[in-house]
């Protein structure tokens, strides 16, 4: 049952970007002569230059979170850094609506010239992916004995190269995951993107949500769309699902 809830949405918006705009008029239509008019209309509004764009964004948003969000979740979870009140205050952004944090950012986006460049949306993102990378990391820190990095001081490591090459080799499976979360966040946000991005060069949610015309929805256009969205997605968790499984069920021990 929860498999079909999940697959039959994902069905029908394939089926729908194979379908003529009449044969769209019937929702139950399931044999019928696909075309691929609505992957050439998608191709001509240049989505794959604009899903290009989003991952750029996403990937570097998720780097700098990833790297950030390590050391800072292994300083709360080894060194209490901030006290008690810091594992859960630093989702405290996350009850703050986007539209509370875009106008700032607007702001200093044109004050420092970046208007024109994707740096003001990875901001926006990491105000966003870094405090739930970080939260999410804390519990697999929390996992591993402390045993190790004191012997490994014992053996002479530093601090930060006990961090690097005991540590942090323990919790990779817990990165891998958070790494997936902060991607598909940042993948699928469409506000910031919509109000920092350059207007010429959109992000694929921008992209996407521009098939609802004046004329009504490109409801064929859209789906296939959709589908390019979501593929990627669905590759990378296919590829590091056992550390991602790994990474959850880890997590799951200390939340």
């Amino acid at each position: 049952m929860a498999a079909l809830t999940v697959t039959l949405p994902l069905l029908w918006v394939a089926l729908a970007s194979f379908k003529s705009p009449a044969q769209l008029n019937d929702p139950g239509l399931v044999i019928f002569n696909p075309n691929l008019a609505n992957w050439a209309r998608v191709l001509e509004a240049g989505i794959l230059e604009s899903a290009g764009r989003s991952a750029m964004v996403a990937a570097v948003t998720v780097a700098i979170s990833v790297v950030a969000g390590s050391m800072g979740a292994y300083a709360i979870s080894a060194y209490k850094a901030g006290g008690s009140a810091t594992r859960f205050g630093i989702l405290a952004a996350q009850v703050l609506p986007p539209a509370v944090l875009v106008f700032p950012f607007l702001t200093m986006a044109y004050a420092l010239r970046l208007d024109t460049t994707y740096v003001p949306v990875i901001f926006a993102h990491l105000s966003f992916v870094l405090p739930v990378i970080t939260w999410f990391l804390i519990g697999f820190f929390d996992a591993v004995p402390r045993s190790l990095e004191e012997q490994a001081r014992v053996d002479g490591f530093s601090r930060f190269a006990a961090f690097r090459l005991v540590v942090l080799p323990q919790v990779l499976p817990g990165i891998g995951a958070a790494a997936i979360f902060g991607f598909t966040l940042s993948w699928n946000d469409m506000f910031y993107g919509l109000i920092l991005a350059p207007t010429q060069e959109t992000i694929l949610p921008v992209a996407i949500a521009a098939f609802n015309t004046f004329r009504g929805v490109e409801l064929g256009a859209m789906s296939a769309a959709i589908i390019i969205a979501v593929v990627p997605v669905v590759i990378a968790s296919f590829f590091i699902q056992r550390r991602l499984v790994q990474g959850i069920s880890g997590g799951a021990v200390k939340f």
